[in-house]
């Protein structure tokens, strides 16, 4: 995949998905260049592995494209099945979990691209963990940011748990 900034305008629309791909990156970087079993590996006290992350952050990335399409999400699971998202099933590998979240970024790519303004809104389940009022795509490209920052850092424990690599080694 080039870097985001060669395929990315410089506009608010492009500025919000190179955001995206970069922690999008971040997350994909720490899982790769280790053994299947490395990537699987809970290195901390921690449940997470790299795989897992990887796995999750991906059917986020679906479930939040699904809500803002106003679409049925085919991957999604019971709440109290929500660990599951974060741990590969017997069927599935790192290699898959990563095809996946690319054809789950050229979608969400497709659809920022297409979408007539980022101020479109969609509404949200209720759940206590979501605002109240419908949000529009600019804060759904900032909350992808958020989460993936966020599972980035997690990624950079891992990984130097696992072998010492360092994330701006």
């Amino acid at each position: 995949m080039a870097h985001p900034t060669e395929e990315i305008p410089g506009d608010e629309r492009g500025t919000l998905l190179l955001f995206v791909e970069d922690q999008r990156d971040a997350i994909r970087t720490r899982a790769q260049g280790i053994t299947a079993e490395q990537a699987a590996s809970r290195p901390t006290v921690s449940e997470l592995s790299l795989s897992g992350l990887v796995k999750h952050a991906a059917e986020v990335e679906l479930n939040w494209l699904r809500m803002a399409q106003q679409r049925d999400n085919e991957r999604s699971r019971a709440p109290e099945q929500w660990h599951d998202g974060f741990h590969l099933g017997e069927d599935e590998t790192l290699e898959s979990a990563l095809a996946f979240w690319d054809d789950v970024r050229a979608q969400t790519v497709a659809f920022v691209d297409g979408v007539p303004s980022l101020d479109d809104t969609f509404p949200l389940p209720p759940a206590p963990w979501f605002p109240k009022a419908d949000v529009s795509v600019r804060w759904m490209l900032l909350h992808l940011v958020r989460e993936f920052a966020r599972h980035a850092g997690h990624a950079d424990i891992l990984r130097e748990s696992i072998d010492g690599t360092k994330a701006m080694g």
